[in-house]
Formats: structure tokens, sequence, C-alpha cells
């Protein structure tokens, strides 16, 4: 369902305070997969819980793949947003449990990703195994979350699983090279997630066979332990 944020009341604080989490989904290096993340971890976090997708990305890929879904999105959306709309989403607590929001990839845009962060509750820092992705990252976490404060984890995207020992590299890197918060998930590189946003399917969408079965079960993986960092008490329901 897409829903109206226009009306929010500009009064509310920056962060929530009680039971709903604001995920955002950053890397000012485009091409990491923010959008496919956003999508796909909150059709599996709605599987349980009640969940929103905003976009501040002025590319709106989200709004394109939820167009292609039709009326198949199993969650609230609410389209191209001013990202000034996340401080002020506080009456909105007792509607749902997360609010992920999909970030656009700009070195440009800094004040953008300065207004996601400081609403977040949470923020995944998507990276795939690129080298010329690294610099960019780290200075996306060291500018703009690490100072503020705000949990974060870097969620290995685009894996090749036929690549061997691209995984553990990618996983040493982060672990003892760079020291940085790391998500247990990652999500492999299969053709069912490369064509989804065109096809506007999702993990909750698509048949469980041979061909998606990898696909379901990284992005499940992942809304597990999404659900296990922030909301620990929801975990029994999956």
């Amino acid at each position: 369902m897409t829903v109206m944020l226009a009306d929010v009341a500009s009064t509310s604080v920056a962060t929530t305070t009680g039971g709903m989490k604001i995920v955002s989904v950053v890397n000012q290096k485009g091409g990491m997969g923010k959008t496919t993340i956003t999508m796909q971890l909150a059709a599996a976090l709605s599987r349980w819980h009640r969940v929103l997708v905003v976009d501040v990305d002025p590319q709106q890929s989200t709004v394109w793949w939820a167009e292609n879904a039709e009326r198949h999105l199993p969650f609230d959306f609410a389209g191209s947003q001013r990202p000034s709309v996340l401080s002020r989403l506080s009456h909105l607590d007792h509607e749902y449990d997360f609010v992920l929001v999909d970030t656009p990839g700009s070195l440009e845009d800094t004040r953008t990703l300065e207004v996601v962060v400081d609403a977040s509750d949470f923020v995944i820092v998507p990276l795939a195994p690129e080298p010329l992705a690294v610099e960019p990252t780290m200075r996306t976490i060291q500018r703009f979350i690490e100072p503020r404060g705000v949990r974060f984890a870097v969620l290995l995207n685009r894996i090749d699983p036929r690549i061997h020992g691209q995984l553990e590299t990618w996983k040493e890197l982060l672990d003892v090279t760079l020291g940085v918060p790391r998500l247990d998930a990652c999500l492999r590189q299969y053709k069912a997630q490369a064509d989804a946003p065109v096809l506007g399917s999702l993990v909750t969408t698509v048949r469980d066979n041979r061909n998606t079965q990898g696909a379901i079960w990284d992005v499940t993986r992942l809304g597990l332990e999404v659900t296990e960092q922030l909301s620990p008490q929801l975990q029994g329901a999956w």
C-alpha cells in the first residue's frame, strides 16, 4: 500500500523512542545495491513485522520497482520523500515496527546523508567486492556515521558464489584490516536478484525453487539478523 507522509507533523523528535526502528541503507559509492537491499529486506521483515519503505534518493529506484510490483508489495511504501520527513515519524510508532530508507549514492548530496543518519537507529552500509569501493565506503563510515554514534554494520553484497574464497577474503578485510562492524549475513549474486527490479519481484512473491532459493535464504537470514540486532523481543516471531 502507498502511504502519504506529506501531512506528518513537524514537531516530532529526530529518532524514535518506542518500538519503531528506522534502518537506513547508506553508502556514498553508487552501485552497491542499496535499493535491492532496501526492498528485499523490507519484504523479508514484512513476513512478521509492519514495515514502511521511504525513498529519499532522487533517482527513485524503489519507486520504479514498486510500480513494477503493482499491488503485490507486502509492505507499505511512501515513495519519494524529502529526507526531513524522517525526523517527523515518531507519530507512526504504533503503526510500524521498521522503517527502511533508501538513500542516494552521491559524493555531492552530503546533506541528505547527514539528515538520514541523524534520524536512523541503525545503518546498513552495503559493500560489493570491488577494490575501488573500499575507500568511498570507509569515507562514508568515518564522515557520516561514526561521528554521530549511530549503530551500523557493513553488509557484503553481490558475493559471487562461483569465486572460491571471495567471501572469506572480504570478511577478513573488514574484520582485520579495516576493523569495522560487519553483519554475519551476506547477499550472494544471483540472477533472481538482478532481475527483481524490472520484474517487480521480491523474496516474498517469487516461487521457492532451485533458481530462487539461494536469494530467498540470503535475504531471510539478513532479516533475522536485523530483527535480532534491533528488536530481540520480536525474534521469536520468526
